[in-house]
């Protein structure tokens, strides 16, 4: 401000002085007041329609220190959105700090409430500012508007002279851009009625009594778990210790009570002769009609059959919401069938995400396309939430469109790197200087090189072996040194931990760290220096470790090769060159290392993972594989494995307290009881007491006629694991990793696509003296919510590879029409079975019943896992012949047909489908039940 100070400080410098207003503003043309002005809101206004302050045309807005303090103690992702506006120049949201001016500063009055005097506060900011403005000697006079949709606030404001708007009215002035309105969050709170309408759903009560309930014990606390398969069925996981870490079902609308997945809920038991049973019935919402209420009965009545007493479980019904986990939904509008219509129901992608109406002027623009909307709530007369229109993706089907649906959908930070993130990079030209070189020992004389997959640009790794004077092997693994670069605490580690993992989908990668870090600087590429954190073991040839060491370092690679040319080098008779030699001494180690470790109980399981081949042109799966895995694969691995656990060692010794570990818990005896019934259907014992025993019963289970017999149990196997999970030391007793049967376990050797290794580096480097430590890295409670923010950044990445390489696989089976394919039956349900076709590496279900098709005589036998359709008994690791299409008459869900080609069965013409979304691999937590 010119009156204020000399100098403007940068956009977004809170100070007692009036921001901001140097420049003239220059915001869209409003019909309410056609002058330059600024914009001031209120905290629910901030609040409540953040989607319309980001767009583009809202400009020149104030944000009051009062305001902000509110919002950050109300909601953390919009305090964070906010904080982003104010960095951006183009935005002109600056921050004032009235709570700190002298002439803006208020007492709170006797008998006022905080949130009364809050709003005095803004109001006297609000005058102030403009009483400050009209000092300013200028043509024409700079207004400053006071928004809010607080209807007692607003007249008292316009009582004390203030020019006031609800935000609807601002935005309805806004005659240029119309698209605004759209943008609008509806502001009728969440319990409270719209017009008209029965009242559908019992009303929630309040937290303060909710919270009193949860600590008697008449309400319990969880977090509600929406069904893909039946949307008048949830769980809900009940928090608290583990004895009472349990499952409550909830079924019917009434009982679900408007709660959305992920929601923080309360929940009433039922009486024990309330209780029901799981639903083995798929239930889609297909209703279009808000009124359509009797066929919602019926569909209800369906789910209350006769059921086997041992099948029942706790029931209750959502008496309350404590959290609402809502985030914005990308799915299509279903336009409305009336004629100029602006209400519109729209669909979200996740069939676990009820249907959310909206209202917008331009459903015509929208049908077809992918949008995001946002949900305002859900009033208790309404069959469905209410939301507003967020932003258009573009159409469906298009595979740019489908890739930001599947990065949206799995919550994957995709933006590009902020200026604030990239400004922490180093300058290039970048050479390594002499301060580098401290604490650092000098590997470049060293034959080092490093396998990876073709096309590969972030090497995390590279290894050497050779031959010691006193005749044992001298082995290194030597880890790229990410932790240099990125200092704790700045922008580029805070960016780095939000996202906290690489994501690989088909044809694109979502770094975690700039690609200056990941595919250059970083990246230890053949014949350049780079620093690197190495493990480096004295060995006998019995593999046996003698010495390990770890110290920071500088290498140079003289091979960067594929995992087919290291293994080409190590079969050649006639290359005997020092990296050809390295790699032999490598691959002998690793052989015995392996026989080591399988000895001990470690785990050797399959999972069908494809490969595509693109084409060059149009990038679209030409063809579709399953990966190869060579010798050179295992080469790697062993000596990854071998460092991780060399690292968890010695931090753990280092440091018990804190520690960041990975550990992977053994599996409840139950998971096994599908494959041990497999098993048993073809005459096999599968033991599942150890790790052990369960690795030498799936080595014996072979058979001479069935080859691929042994593939399938280590498929099915995989099936029955529990999720492996960071964890940091001091919070936890049991360190076992049960698949690598290894008594501590870390992960270290990819810091460029996890930041997991990250912490880490970080922690070894302090141990072996070579950086210095930090309090957040000694702080075992901030480790923990890490890991809790790493683990679920994982199993989001996870869940985004398996439905990007299901929806390529659906572009490829486009371009294929229909094929007839052989197949292994993996599980046996009532009415379907679920079929593996190797080729593809692609799971899908056949189903035996269909709407409006006759059904076959089906019955089904739980204990050999069979079902007979008609006259033919179909079991697991039953071959059969599948014909595969895609039905894309769903557009926004489409899937592969399966229909059984062979054995042939009477009738056997009925389409039977898979939905990609529906594959057991995408739920964890169903995995447990089946």
């Amino acid at each position: 401000c010119r009156l204020c100070r000399p100098a403007a400080p940068a956009p977004g410098t809170g100070n007692g002085n009036a921001p901001g207003l140097e420049a003239r503003p220059s915001g869209p043309a409003s019909g309410l007041c056609p002058g330059p002005h600024c914009l001031l809101p209120d905290t629910n206004l901030l609040l409540h329609q953040i989607d319309i302050l980001e767009d583009p045309v809202i400009k020149n807005v104030i944000v009051l220190q009062t305001v902000l303090q509110e919002v950050r103690n109300r909601s953390a992702p919009v305090y964070k959105r906010i904080r982003d506006l104010i960095q951006n120049p183009e935005k002109h949201f600056y921050s004032f700090t009235n709570e700190h001016h002298r002439e803006t500063y208020i007492e709170q009055k006797r008998g006022e409430t905080s949130n009364d005097r809050n709003d005095r506060a803004i109001r006297v900011a609000v005058k102030w500012y403009n009483e400050h403005l009209k000092k300013i000697e200028d043509e024409e006079k700079i207004q400053v508007i006071f928004l809010t949709n607080d209807r007692s606030n607003k007249e008292k404001a316009l009582e004390e002279g203030i020019t006031a708007y609800t935000c609807e009215e601002y935005i309805k002035s806004l005659t240029a851009n119309p698209e605004l309105v759209d943008r609008l969050a509806c502001v009728s709170d969440e319990g409270k009625e719209i017009e008209g309408g029965k009242i559908i759903f019992p009303e929630h009560i309040p937290l303060s009594k909710l919270q009193q309930g949860i600590k008697s014990g008449i309400y319990l606390q969880g977090t509600y778990r929406a069904s893909r398969e039946n949307y008048l069925e949830a769980t809900v996981w009940v928090h608290g210790d583990a004895e009472e870490n349990r499952e409550i079902i909830v079924q019917g609308l009434k009982h679900l009570n408007r709660a959305i997945h992920e929601d923080i809920v309360a929940v009433e038991l039922l009486a024990k002769d309330e209780w029901v049973a799981p639903s083995s019935v798929v239930l889609q919402d297909d209703g279009q009609n808000e009124e359509d209420s009797e066929n919602e009965e019926e569909k209800e009545n369906i789910l209350k059959t006769s059921v086997n007493k041992d099948m029942l479980r706790p029931t209750g019904r959502v008496v309350g919401i404590i959290k609402r986990n809502w985030r914005p939904y990308c799915g299509m509008l279903s336009k409305s069938q009336i004629k100029e219509a602006r209400r519109h129901l729209f669909t979200p992608a996740d069939r676990r995400i009820p249907r959310i109406r909206i209202e917008t002027r331009q459903a015509d623009t929208l049908d077809g396309q992918r949008i995001i909307v946002a949900i305002d709530g859900w009033p208790r007369n309404s069959r469905y939430p209410n939301g507003h229109f967020v932003k258009n993706l573009g159409s469906a089907g298009d595979k740019e469109t489908e890739t930001e649906v599947l990065l949206l959908e799995h919550d994957v930070p995709h933006q590009a790197f902020s200026q604030a993130v990239l400004s922490f990079l180093p300058k290039m030209p970048w050479s390594i200087t002499e301060e580098d070189m401290k604490h650092r020992e000098d590997l470049r004389h060293l034959d080092v090189c490093s396998v990876d997959p073709p096309g590969c640009t972030d090497i995390d790794d590279a290894l050497h072996c050779r031959e010691m004077e006193n005749g044992n092997l001298e082995v290194g693994v030597h880890i790229a040194d990410v932790s240099h670069f990125i200092r704790p605490g700045n922008a580029l580690d805070e960016e780095s931990v939000k996202r906290g993992t690489t994501v690989y989908l088909c044809e694109k990668r979502i770094d975690m760290v700039p690609e200056l870090l990941s595919s250059n600087l970083c990246s230890l590429r053949s014949n350049v220096d780079r620093l690197a954190f190495s493990c480096i073991w004295e060995m006998n040839h019995k593999a046996e470790i003698l010495k390990t060491r770890f110290t920071k370092s500088v290498i140079n690679s003289k091979a960067s090769l594929t995992y087919a040319e290291a293994q080409m080098r190590i079969d050649s008779a006639t290359m005997n060159d020092a990296i050809t030699t390295s790699l032999r001494g490598l691959n002998k180690l690793a052989k015995i290392l392996k026989k080591k470790r399988i000895d001990n109980g470690a785990l050797t399981l399959a999972s069908p993972e494809v490969r595509f081949h693109m084409d060059s042109e149009t990038h679209d799966p030409i063809d579709l594989q399953t990966k190869e895995l060579k010798e050179t694969n295992s080469m790697v691995e062993e000596f990854m494995l071998l460092a991780n656990i060399s690292v968890a060692q010695k931090i753990y010794d280092e440091f018990p307290e804190f520690a960041l570990l990975r550990k992977h818990p053994a599996p409840p005896p139950s998971n096994y009881d599908i494959l041990v019934k497999a098993a048993k259907s073809k005459n096999l014992e599968i033991k599942t007491d150890s790790a052990k025993a369960l690795a030498e019963s799936l080595d014996k289970a072979e058979s001479p006629t069935f080859p691929y017999l042994n593939t399938l149990l280590r498929i099915l196997a995989t099936r029955c694991m529990m999720q492996a999970v960071y964890f940091c030391s001091g919070m936890d007793n049991d360190f076992h990793h049960y698949g690598l049967a290894s008594p501590i376990y870390t992960h270290f050797t990819s810091p460029i696509r996890r930041y997991a290794d990250i912490i880490v580096h970080r922690l070894l480097a302090v141990a072996i003296g070579a950086d210095s430590t930090y309090p957040e890295l000694t702080d075992k409670h901030k480790l923990a919510e890490m890991c809790k923010n790493l683990n679920y950044r994982h199993k989001m990445a996870q869940y985004a590879q398996r439905a990007s390489v299901a929806f390529h696989t659906q572009l490829f089976f486009k371009t294929k029409g229909v094929v007839n394919e052989d197949a292994y039956v993996l599980f046996v349900r009532k009415n379907a079975i679920v079929v593996l076709i190797p080729k593809y590496g692609l799971e899908g279900t056949v189903f035996f019943e269909e709407k409006d098709k006759p059904t076959p005589k089906l019955e089904y036998n739980s204990d050999v896992p069979s079902l007979t359709v008609e006259d033919t008994t179909l079991r697991v690791f039953d071959k059969v012949k599948v014909n595969i299409t895609l039905d894309d008459s769903n557009i926004q869900h489409q899937k592969m047909r399966m229909v059984l080609v062979e054995p042939k069965i009477l009738g056997n013409d009925t389409p039977a489908s898979l939905s990609a979304e529906g594959n057991s691999k995408d739920e964890p937590e169903k995995k447990k039940k089946k």
